[in-house]
Order: structure tokens, then sequence, then C-alpha cells
């Protein structure tokens, strides 16, 4: 039997697993329920458990019978997503405000079905290092993990992860050599006027006129500061101020997010915003402080990687489902942190639907786990052949 096919046997459980985290969606480092169904089930596999990596985070170790070898990680996410569910599923989210909306659910899953055919499967020379991790939304969950020791602890040669992508065809698996998400700043901008009233706007220094000219002024640094050959995004999502009809605020606040390529260019964009931001304060003559924090950086896949890791694909849904990606996307994924640490790949798998991630309506196709489970237990036996 192959592997897809011995784990088709337990699709049903898999299924169930699933369904039980998506309906009870736990956001980043609260991943308390999650964790415990994730180290009980390794632990019943006969994997070793360790829990409370980076807070939330569970990592699972399993040594092949074929003797020493080197060291494979398979990472997978677990947090869900600070929004509500519209989908209507009979096990939709019971929690409001929370919603499985990424497929971290799937993920999560993916990962334990791999665990468990290894666990049973476990003719490899090596050692397979399960990574469960928390927090990926944004909260920094990698780097958490990382912190606490996550390689010093848990060596490993080499590390992969799959993500689910419903845009894609169903069970088309593929792969971008080279620099294949992009990296992630959020910002805050400040403008500190003065206060007053409505019908009495040349006694005040209005933040909100300052805050629209940033707006509009912030826009110009992708078109007319990046070199047009190099992606870069800048978009603000959010302007605060105000409580009243009659009142003009003491404050008011953008934020928004930047996407980038090349730190060069992440460079160029925080000093332009800097630049604007003081030229604005004197134009208006408020004070505006900027605070810009970096979430992760660009991911990049190891090339000298990215034929293996098709070739476990291969083994699992044909060559004619295997592609290599033309170019990057300016999604970000906190995978890059451990990917600048280990060598390693990340890679998609499409499934049913065309409902997009982060989504209110987003539906994981189901098949895919079974799918997604072989490939990364495929990646173990390929990579850790006797």
């Amino acid at each position: 039997m192959t592997v897809l096919e011995k784990i088709n046997a337990y699709q049903d459980e898999l299924i169930a697993i699933r369904r039980d985290i998506h309906q009870h969606p736990e956001i980043g480092f609260e991943e308390v329920r999650t964790a415990g169904i994730v180290a009980a089930k390794l632990a019943g596999w006969g994997i070793e458990v360790h829990t409370e990596i980076g807070k939330t985070g569970v990592v699972g170790i399993l040594k092949g019978s074929n003797g020493n070898g080197r060291t494979i990680g398979l990472r997978a996410d677990m947090d869900a997503l600070p929004m509500d569910e519209q989908t209507n599923l009979a096990f939709s989210s019971s929690i409001p405000g929370r919603f499985h909306g990424c497929g971290h659910d799937g993920h999560t899953t993916m990962l334990l079905g791999a665990a468990r055919y290894l666990a049973e499967n476990h003719g490899f020379a090596g050692t397979a290092v399960f990574i469960f991790q928390p927090a990926e939304e944004g909260l920094g969950g990698a780097r958490a993990m990382i912190k606490d020791g996550l390689f010093e602890r848990f060596p490993c040669d080499e590390i992969y992860f799959v993500h689910n992508a419903p845009a894609d065809e169903p069970y088309k698996i593929g792969i971008k050599p080279g620099p294949a998400m992009a990296g992630s700043d959020r910002f805050d901008m400040y403008v500190h006027g003065c206060g007053g009233h409505g019908a009495k706007p040349e006694a005040c220094k209005d933040p909100i006129i300052v805050a629209t000219a940033l707006v509009q002024a912030l826009q110009s640094i992708v078109s007319r500061n990046v070199q047009p050959l190099k992606a870069a995004v800048l978009s603000v999502t959010q302007i605060h101020s105000g409580t009243a009809y009659n009142v003009i605020p003491q404050e008011s606040r953008i934020s928004g997010t930047i996407r980038y390529l090349d730190r060069e260019v992440q460079k160029t964009i925080h000093e332009r915003m800097r630049t604007i931001a003081a030229g604005l304060a004197a134009s208006f003559d408020v004070t505006i402080d900027v605070d810009i924090r970096n979430l992760t950086d660009v991911l990049v896949n190891t090339n000298a990687l990215v034929e293996g890791f098709a070739q476990a694909a291969r083994d699992i849904v044909g060559a004619e489902n295997v592609y290599l990606k033309e170019q990057p996307v300016m999604g970000s994924e906190d995978f890059a942190e451990m990917l600048h640490l280990r060598p390693g790949v990340y890679g998609t798998i499409g499934h049913g639907g065309n409902i997009p991630v982060h989504n209110p309506g987003f539906v994981l196709d189901e098949g895919v786990l079974p799918v997604g489970a072989s490939l990364l237990a495929r990646i173990v036996e390929r990579r850790l052949s006797a």
C-alpha cells in the first residue's frame, strides 16, 4: 500500500479531529485546548511529547527504527483568527469572534496524520520532529518558539511546511524556489494636535486634516520611491479620531501594513515614512509619532531542497499535479523565521472551493487532509531513507 492509501484508511478520524478543533477555535497563545489534543494524540501513538514551547507550542519527537541519521522537522500552525464564521457548517465555531478562517485546523490535522503514519511505519534512518506552532497570525509564534530554544532543544537539519490553497486546483502542489512570500511590518502613526470646538477650527490644530494628508502622502512612497521592478505594498487600513460631531479632536491615529521582498526596499519605506511624517508635522505645527514593527521577514525557500520536496509531492499526487511557481506572493507567513535558521521548503496544496482564506465564508475541503498528511510523511521517508 502507498502512503496515501494507508492514511486514507483513517481519514474519518482525521476529519473528526479537524472538526473538533474547528468547532473550538483558539487565537494566538491561547491554544490550550488544541495543544492538549495534539499532545494526547502524539503520546497515544508512542511519540515523545514536549509542551509549552513558546507558551502553547507542542513538539513531538520520533526516532526511526533504521538507526541514526539526520533530523527532519515538520511544522503546522494551530491558531484561529479573531473573526466570526459565516459558513453555516454543522460544526461551525462555537465561540463568537473566533474562526479557523485560514485552515490552520487542517494544517494541525495533516501533521497529526503524518505523525500517526510515521509512528506506525518508522523504518527510516534518523529523527522526525513534529512542530505545532502557536500564534502564526501576526503575534510572533515562530519567534516565541525559537526564543524558547526550539532548535537548540530539538535540532533540525531541514524543516518543511505545507499550506492549503483554495485558489489552486484541487490537490495540486506548488513550490516557489527562493523568495516565496513577503516580509511584513505593521505601523501606527499618531498625530498630536490641539482640539477644540468644531465651529472654531482656527483656534485648533486639527489632527484629522493632518491624518488625511498623511494617508495621501504615504501612497506616494511605493509609486515614487521604490524601483518599479521591486515589489512593495503600503496599505493604510485604519483611521481613528474623534468622539463627537462638534468637537475637533486632540489626536488621530492611522495604522496599516507594509509588505516587501527586499530589505533595502523595507529600509527605504521606513525612511520615507519618517521623513514625510516629520515634514507634515512641521507644516501643520503638530507632532507625529511613528511606530513601525516588524512581524516577519521574507520567506525564502532553500533552492537545493525544492526538488526533494517536489519528488515527495510527485509520489503522492503525480508529476502532473506538481509545479514550480514563477512569482512570489505579497502575503506573509512566519514560517519564514524558521527558514532563516534552518534550510527547508514551504509549499502549497490546492483544494476544492473558491472562497479565499481570511473570509468569513471560507470552507476547507476535507479531502485535502490525507493528501497533505501523506506529503509530509513522504518527505520524511525520502529525506531519511535508509
